[in-house]
């Protein structure tokens, strides 16, 4: 989308054709707000990613990037692969045996449990290859994480968690590690949703999911709406251009039309007072 805004910022403007030049702010305007109601709502609750996360499971974890990934954005993530960086090996540092319950890095409350309806194996090659933690709705723990109709996944204390990849027509949340490497904690202090499991009544080996398996929101639906729009607009400077195009020939051939009937005056004029001459009708 922010790519999408710089390239129609650099385009050329049309010289004389106000009419486009008020459609290409239009859709400036209408994408710029788009990013901004994305970007600019208070997000982890005032919150900030508890400290902890810096040794979540061990690793080494950057602080700032947790606290600017998870807190104060909703478009960008964290870098693909950081997942397997040397400070980092996510996979080395998980018991393959057992299931794993990940809690949000802010408030502390259960978010995934995996792997879950898969082997431990299809859980790390899939999120490798990918080159972020990917999750499915069996291991998703529904009540706290929002899924928005353009894909964006967030807990319901407001931590932006990434955004819903769907592969094989199955729902695939793709996580950045730094926002779901937090520690259960009990505290609802963060926590303004009344549905929310906290960590202290969540119950791993008894709890289901209740998320669809394909739930429809991708960001496919956005980019129809962008790109809907674009065409739009699009077309609508095309006829803005066969109109101004046409205007401008209609005047054009209207000019052209006038020079001629001046020039016939004039010829004709100047051939009577000739004829004048000859007959002698000028002394």
């Amino acid at each position: 989308q922010i790519t999408t805004l710089k390239m129609l910022q650099s385009l050329p403007l049309i010289p004389s054709r106000t009419t486009s030049m008020h459609a290409k702010k239009i859709l400036m305007l209408l994408l710029s707000s788009r990013i901004t109601t994305v970007t600019s709502s208070d997000q982890c609750n005032g919150g900030a990613p508890m400290e902890s996360v810096v040794n979540f499971l061990g690793a080494s974890i950057e602080y700032d990037l947790a606290d600017r990934i998870c807190c104060n954005n909703h478009v960008f993530a964290e870098p693909s692969g950081y997942l397997e960086q040397p400070e980092i090996m996510f996979f080395d540092r998980l018991d393959p045996t057992v299931e794993t319950v990940f809690y949000d890095s802010v408030c502390g409350i259960p978010l995934f449990i995996a792997p879950r309806g898969r082997t431990f194996d299809d859980f790390a090659a899939e999120s490798i290859y990918h080159g972020w933690p990917s999750f499915r709705p069996e291991e998703i723990v529904s009540e706290n994480v929002k899924i928005y109709n353009g894909g964006r996944m967030e807990s319901k204390c407001g931590t932006h968690l990434g955004h819903n990849l769907p592969d094989g027509g199955v729902d695939r949340y793709c996580i950045d590690l730094v926002c779901m490497a937090g520690m259960a904690m009990s505290s609802d202090e963060l926590v303004s949703n009344d549905s929310v499991i906290l960590a202290s009544d969540f119950d791993a080996s008894s709890y289901t999911s209740s998320a669809e398996q394909w739930s429809g929101k991708n960001p496919s639906w956005t980019r129809r709406v962008i790109i809907s729009s674009c065409l739009g607009v699009l077309l609508f400077l095309v006829a803005v251009y066969f109109l101004y195009s046409t205007l401008r020939s209609k005047r054009a051939n209207t000019n052209s039309k006038s020079l001629l009937v001046e020039d016939n005056s004039t010829a004709k004029q100047a051939g009577g007072q000739i004829d004048l001459e000859k007959t002698g009708g000028i002394s």
